[in-house]
C-alpha cells in the first residue's frame, strides 16, 4: 500500500466556498502518487466532496474572561486554533496545511517526503527580510507538538492581537522561534507568490499578462492578499466579493493586471 499523508485546510464564513475546497482537494490528488486523507475544518460542510473528512472548526475554549471578542478577530482560527493538540483525532500524525488560495502547479511527491522527524516547516515569507517570519499559505507540523501556540493565544488574545494585528502568521512564527530557536523552511523554488513572482513590473501590467515563473521544481503559487484567483482569471485586482476598496488614482496603474486564463488550467 502506498504511503498515506494528511492534508488539512480551514474554511469559515463566506470568503471561500465549498468549490474552493473541492478544487484544492482535486489539485492535490492529481499531483501526487500517494494516498491523501484530506480534512476540512469548517463551519459549513455543505457541498464538499464526499471523500473529504469534514470536522468542525477548532475552538478557543480557555480564553481569558472578558477577552472573548479578541479571540474572534482576524485569522487566528488558522495559525493558532489549528495547533490544537487533538486536532481532528490526528494526534501524533504529521499534517500538511494548504490555504484555499493555493494553486498547485507541480508534482508534490518530494514535498510530502521532505519533512524530518517532528520538525515544523513553512514558506520563508517573501515580504520579510531575514528568516523570522513564515508565510502561512503552506506549512506542516505533527499534531500534538504545537499546542503551546494555541494555549498562549487563549491566555493572551488581547495582547497578541494588539501586538500582531492581522499578521497571525507572525504570531505563529514568533512562538515557534521562541521555543525552537528558528523556523525550518521549504526549499525556495517550491513556492512562489502570484503578486511577487507572476505579475510583471508595474509599468508593464497594462500590456503583459502575468505568467508562471520559470522555476525548476515549482509546486505551488500562493494568492495571498489581493488579487485572488477568481479575480486574477478575469483581470480584476479586487471584486465586490472582497471587503477592500477598488484601486483609485495612481494605485490603478500598479494595482492592475490582464486576465490570466491559464489559472483555470490548474484550478479545477
Amino acid at each position: 500500500m502506498a504511503q498515506k499523508y494528511n492534508v488539512i485546510c480551514i474554511k469559515w464564513g463566506t470568503a471561500y466556498t465549498a468549490d474552493d475546497v473541492n478544487k484544492l482537494y482535486s489539485m492535490i490528488q492529481r499531483n501526487t502518487k500517494y494516498h491523501i486523507d484530506f480534512y476540512c475544518f469548517t463551519d459549513n460542510g455543505q457541498d464538499l466532496d464526499k471523500n473529504i473528512h469534514i470536522h468542525p472548526l477548532p475552538q478557543f475554549v480557555n480564553v481569558k474572561k472578558g477577552e472573548e471578542e479578541w479571540a474572534k478577530k482576524y485569522a487566528y482560527k488558522k495559525e493558532a486554533a489549528l495547533c490544537d493538540d487533538n486536532l481532528g483525532g490526528l494526534t501524533g500524525q504529521r499534517v500538511f496545511f494548504f490555504d484555499l488560495d493555493s494553486l498547485i502547479v507541480g508534482n508534490l511527491d518530494e514535498f510530502f517526503e521532505y519533512p524530518q522527524g517532528d520538525k515544523f516547516y513553512i514558506i520563508n515569507d517573501w515580504n520579510t527580510k531575514g528568516d523570522t517570519v513564515g508565510q502561512a499559505s503552506c506549512y506542516s507540523f505533527v499534531v500534538g507538538k504545537l499546542g503551546y501556540v494555541k494555549r498562549y493565544f487563549e491566555e493572551n488574545p488581547k495582547a497578541m492581537v494588539e501586538k500582531f494585528y492581522t499578521a497571525s502568521q507572525e504570531y505563529l512564527s514568533s512562538k515557534i522561534i521562541e521555543k525552537e530557536g528558528c523556523l525550518n523552511f521549504w526549499p525556495d523554488n517550491w513556492f512562489k507568490s502570484f503578486r511577487f513572482h507572476c505579475l510583471p513590473k508595474w509599468y508593464l501590467r497594462s500590456f503583459v499578462t502575468p505568467k508562471i515563473p520559470d522555476v525548476k521544481g515549482l509546486k505551488m503559487i500562493a494568492f495571498h492578499g489581493l488579487p485572488g484567483m477568481e479575480d486574477a482569471v478575469k483581470g480584476i485586482w479586487c471584486s465586490d466579493k472582497t471587503d477592500r476598496k477598488y484601486p483609485r488614482g495612481v494605485k490603478k496603474i500598479y494595482k492592475h493586471l490582464l486576465p490570466c486564463p491559464w489559472i483555470n488550467d490548474y484550478w479545477k
